[in-house]
């Protein structure tokens, strides 16, 4: 009596995975898909505390992969694995001489998605986004010389990130995937425990082109 009750059950849950794969293959919502995407950042920084800073936006570059994750029809979870570039340009004078600054930041990006998807063609995100710097270009340049000036970071402390916000927008036309972020940062974590609001936070737009595997 047992084992047929346990050949019922199986059989039972041998059914129900069935008919969800075809519903997944039905509903092109439902389906787990793992893309991969490259673009552009247009990034600046700004000054929280609203006092006179101008800063020119820069380009950088943004590759990776994600993972759509189907929660519900028109919910899911969408992670992400990035390398994203981010920077900007100022310029000023020093002892009456014109200077320029062109700082370009290299990070890892881990972004955690929310998405709601009301119809199939479109997909709405919003979520946070751990930043890793890894490292730092900065380019001096006045009439009499040009000082160049790398760092490089190795952070193996998992909680010492940036914290951001990201809001966007999906068009999925098959399994091309053309998106755009907007993202800005929020608070620096120390890793111990302790964070910070950085006076000077980078914003940034990000613009991809991106191919779901199904």
């Amino acid at each position: 009596m047992k084992k047929f009750i346990m050949i019922l059950i199986m059989a039972s849950f041998a059914t129900t995975f069935i008919s969800l794969a075809q519903n997944d293959t039905e509903g092109h919502r439902e389906i787990l898909h793992v893309g991969l995407k490259i673009g552009l950042n247009y990034s600046n920084v700004w000054d929280s505390e609203g006092e006179d800073f101008v800063a020119n936006s820069t380009f950088g570059l943004v590759f990776g992969g994600f993972v759509s994750i189907p929660i519900w029809e028109y919910v899911g979870f969408q992670p992400g694995l990035l390398f994203s570039q981010k920077g900007f340009e100022g310029s000023g004078k020093i002892l009456g001489g014109d200077y320029r600054l062109t700082r370009t930041t290299n990070h890892i990006a881990i972004p955690l998605l929310a998405t709601l998807r009301p119809i199939k063609e479109i997909t709405i995100v919003a979520g946070p986004q751990y930043s890793y710097l890894v490292k730092q270009t900065d380019v001096f340049e006045n009439a009499l010389t040009t000082v160049e000036q790398e760092q490089e970071f190795e952070n193996d402390n998992i909680r010492n990130n940036t914290l951001s916000f990201l809001i966007g927008l999906d068009v999925n036309l098959d399994q091309l995937v053309f998106g755009t972020r907007l993202g800005w940062d929020l608070h620096q974590n120390h890793g111990d425990g302790n964070s910070h609001t950085p006076r000077y936070r980078n914003s940034w737009v990000q613009f991809t082109v991106g191919y779901r595997f199904q």
